[in-house]
């Protein structure tokens, strides 16, 4: 990344962490993390950026400074005083930036005691999405029609997925929270930048009879009736847009029992303070720079515990988030 300069009061500071994200190659992906965001991706079926990651089956490697090539997830370990000595065996959150050139399997995901009883202790999957692109008219999958669990299984059972799916009109700019046992699915053409707890663990309930070396993905029907929630939530509440949101100003978006998720829509100079834990920030449009360092499009970086006064200046959207 080359030499910054920095302020003096940046150098006197806890260091920023910039992260190398690592990149996933799925059936679905395309190449629009290379176009759009200018990641080296593995190949043109590359569909995951795990842009903030201590997760083992993909955890960040800190780009540069006095942590440099060291694994997030051996921070976590052995320097906590970083993350507000928060307990926790593991590093709570993970961000990614998703591209579906295709659509992602039905899908739905278990809450913590469901998945540590049933997943090797794991953590459940609580995510939410903000929409950084998608075609016009575009839909998402985000709940079902079933009526009572017997209905459920008796719909899945039958392949009654017109029936069974509920899809919701999205547009650029919203943001949806996805809590476990809620169906779901990210349909072809969507860009989307998702906050979740760090767990890996996700049901597949329909996959469109796609193949993957000739063998049909597995399915995990049994699991995904046991945590699908019937009857669904309402939609009514679950999409919000933020395209209007005001400049210059610290928009707190959510706050759920596992994170809390931000926005800054950055035109100029903006000061505020680093009073979290941490504070996992993703530049997702524009460049800047936070205290000197540059900032630039498609960058992932955790600002640690007690980092104080932080001055952005420049022209960028941000996603950010900590626990709560």
């Amino acid at each position: 990344m080359g030499e910054r300069k920095v302020s003096q009061m940046a150098q006197e500071k806890q260091p920023i962490l910039f992260l190398q994200p690592e990149l996933k190659e799925n059936i679905w992906g395309g190449s629009r993390l290379k176009t759009d965001f200018g990641y080296d991706i593995p190949g043109g079926h590359t569909g995951e950026c795990w842009g903030i990651s201590a997760h083992p089956n993909g955890d960040d490697t800190i780009k540069e400074g006095v942590f440099q090539g060291k694994k997030l997830s051996g921070l976590w370990r052995e320097h906590r005083e970083l993350f507000g000595n928060l307990e926790g065996e593991q590093f709570p959150l993970l961000v990614k930036i998703i591209d579906a050139r295709d659509d992602l399997s039905i899908q739905v995901h278990p809450d913590d005691t469901y998945a540590a009883a049933h997943e090797n202790g794991s953590l459940g999957k609580t995510e939410c999405w903000y929409i950084l692109d998608c075609p016009q008219g575009a839909q998402l999958v985000v709940g079902h029609y079933a009526r009572t669990k017997q209905e459920l299984a008796d719909m899945i059972h039958q392949g009654r997925w017109d029936a069974l799916i509920r899809r919701i009109p999205i547009q650029k700019g919203d943001f949806i929270q996805i809590e476990p046992g809620t169906v779901h699915a990210i349909t072809a053409g969507c860009l989307i930048l998702e906050t979740q707890q760090s767990s890996d663990i996700t049901y597949r309930v329909y996959d469109y009879d796609r193949r993957t070396n000739n063998q049909p993905r597995q399915l995990h029907i049994a699991q995904s009736v046991d945590v699908i929630t019937v009857p669904a939530k309402s939609t009514q509440d679950s999409v919000r847009n933020l395209s209007d949101l005001s400049q210059n100003a610290w928009h707190e978006i959510i706050s759920c029992p596992y994170y809390r998720v931000f926005k800054l829509n950055l035109n100029g100079n903006y000061t505020m303070e680093q009073k979290y834990p941490f504070l996992n920030v993703s530049v997702v449009e524009g460049a800047g720079q936070i205290d000197g360092y540059a900032l630039k499009k498609g960058d992932h970086l955790i600002l640690p515990a007690g980092y104080g006064r932080m001055e952005w200046q420049g022209r960028m959207e941000c996603i950010a988030s900590t626990v709560s």
